[in-house]
């Protein structure tokens, strides 16, 4: 079992992808903006982060880009979709240190699939994030 952040400020995405991902056995925590999310990752021990990229507050480069600094070995799935800029910010979010991008729409299902991938690669380094 992994504890995963899910950052999105969409309230319906949110609760059925913390469904999802709860019911594949991980411990979702929830936040509704990168400056949130931020202060989940800084007081609680996370073991990936699944951030949308387009939010109010804090969006998701800004997030990615802080968690690089802070958290460098710290994976993060980035998503995005809906906006005609939705392609360069998954593009800018890879440049920048997000391990997978996921356009919008996706279903439940591959963000588990995409989430059991990550945490497969990253289990030899389990402790050192």
């Amino acid at each position: 079992m992994a504890r995963i952040l899910l950052i999105d400020d969409d309230e319906m995405l949110r609760t059925v992808l913390a469904i999802a991902i709860d019911a594949a056995g991980h411990e979702v925590l929830q936040a509704e903006d990168g400056q949130k999310g931020m202060e989940l990752v800084r007081t609680t021990s996370v073991d990936l982060v699944i951030t949308d990229l387009i939010m109010p507050v804090q969006e998701g480069v800004e997030t990615i880009m802080t968690l690089r600094r802070e958290r460098p070995r710290l994976p993060v799935i980035a998503m995005s979709g809906g906006a005609s800029n939705s392609k360069l910010y998954l593009d800018i979010a890879g440049k920048i240190g997000a391990k997978r991008m996921l356009p919008k729409p996706f279903t439940p299902r591959q963000l588990v699939a995409l989430i059991t991938e990550i945490l497969a690669e990253e289990k030899p380094r389990s402790g050192s994030i």
